[in-house]
């Protein structure tokens, strides 16, 4: 069932209030009104709202303080200010400082205010769900543990979050270097821009140029429109370079010149186009190693390694094995739309004495398997029989 949206009408005019509410009310809209700022700011503060309307001319407390607050506790209010008294110059203030629209006093028409209106409202809905996602997606890529091996990591992570250093994250597949790497972008000042991964080792190393910078139309065979990179989609927010010892040597001197200059050109152009873009790059590889056998180029792993995160092995953190099987557990059981379970004792004991390769990425795969195999309380017995 869907909810009707909630409005509030601050007017000190009674009869705008109640042409207003009528009017409302006819639409399908819940309508309270205020008959002066003091006792709008009171309703606000007792019930959710999805739109206002503000008029500026107010007793007790006027327009443009009733305004100023309610945008300072919930700037995603839309509020739509109505006014008989206004000029332009009004108008424009009130938009500058976050106002959804401004309606001049009487209602010509009212089509204008309906369409406001509606307008607001999906505006509303839109930023509750983005936040919504946003937080799912948090949730997603939560760090979770106590032990001291992951605590350093996030305090690492909230050191360096709010510069503009770049981080090569280190660790065994499946430790969870792609959730260090959201977190640092997720806590940094660009959290509002994009967050572009590129998995190097899965793409083809002829291709990989392309993946980055992009290429223009007939730069080769199968370039038939031009391709913006994923430097260019990353623009104001965080490139990661995933598995980036596995990028062939000319990708990387494209990297290291980009990293240089700030600026990349496409495959097929000769077009500097300036990117303003923060790269964190992780492996599971030995990059030392790789360097001695001239397979990593060391001024690149000198400009992506300022600083270093080592994720640790799951062997090295098993106290947070509760923690983790858990917080699965809860994922799973929403994703599935199924009953939660509970691990008893002797299943988590039995989890920490597995050797778990495949670190955390492993555990998860192990707790989807008995949520969906086990009984309502998982024992023992079951993490044998389904391991």
């Amino acid at each position: 069932m869907k909810l009707k949206t909630n409005i509030l009408v601050i007017d000190d005019e009674r009869s705008i209030r109640n042409v207003l509410k009528d009017i409302l009310e006819n639409e399908g809209y819940n309508v309270d009104t205020a008959e002066d700022g003091e006792q709008g700011l009171e309703f606000f503060s007792n019930k959710p709202y999805d739109v206002i309307l503000l008029d500026i001319k107010l007793p007790r407390i006027d327009g443009h303080e009733v305004f100023e607050k309610i945008h300072s506790l919930n700037p995603d209010i839309p509020v739509i200010i109505i006014s008989g008294h206004g000029n332009i110059e009004t108008a424009v203030n009130f938009i500058k400082q976050g106002a959804y629209d401004y309606l001049e006093k009487p209602f010509d028409r009212l089509d204008r205010l309906m369409i406001s209106i509606r307008n607001a409202t999906e505006k509303k809905q839109l930023v509750s769900e983005t936040k919504r996602l946003k937080k799912k997606v948090n949730k997603k890529y939560e760090i979770i543990g106590e032990s001291p091996a992951i605590k350093q990591v996030k305090d690492l992570i909230e050191k360096v979050a709010p510069t503009e250093a770049r981080v090569l994250i280190t660790g065994s597949n499946g430790t969870g270097k792609e959730l260090v790497a959201h977190w640092i972008h997720e806590k940094s000042n660009r959290s509002s821009g994009p967050f572009v991964e590129v998995n190097c080792a899965a793409i083809p190393s002829e291709l990989i140029e392309s993946e980055l910078f992009g290429h223009e139309k007939g730069a080769f065979t199968s370039a038939i429109k031009q391709h913006k990179g994923k430097f260019e989609q990353a623009n104001g927010g965080t490139l990661f370079l995933d598995e980036i010892g596995d990028m062939s040597l000319s990708a990387q001197a494209k990297v290291l010149r980009a990293l240089q200059e700030n600026k990349i050109s496409r495959v097929g152009g000769d077009k500097l186009i300036p990117v303003d873009v923060r790269v964190i790059a992780a492996t599971n590889q030995d990059l030392d190693k790789l360097i001695e056998e001239k397979k990593f180029r060391l001024d690149l792993y000198h400009r992506i390694s300022v600083i270093k995160i080592k994720v640790p092995d799951l062997k090295d953190r098993l106290e947070d094995i509760p923690l983790l099987v858990n917080h699965f557990a809860n994922l799973i059981s929403e994703e599935y739309n199924m009953p939660q379970k509970k691990f008893d004792e002797s299943a988590i004991e039995e989890l920490k004495k597995y050797e778990w390769k495949g670190n955390v990425r492993e555990l998860r795969n192990v707790v989807e398997r008995l949520m969906i195999l086990g009984d309502k309380t998982i024992t023992a017995e079951d993490v044998k029989m389904y391991l």
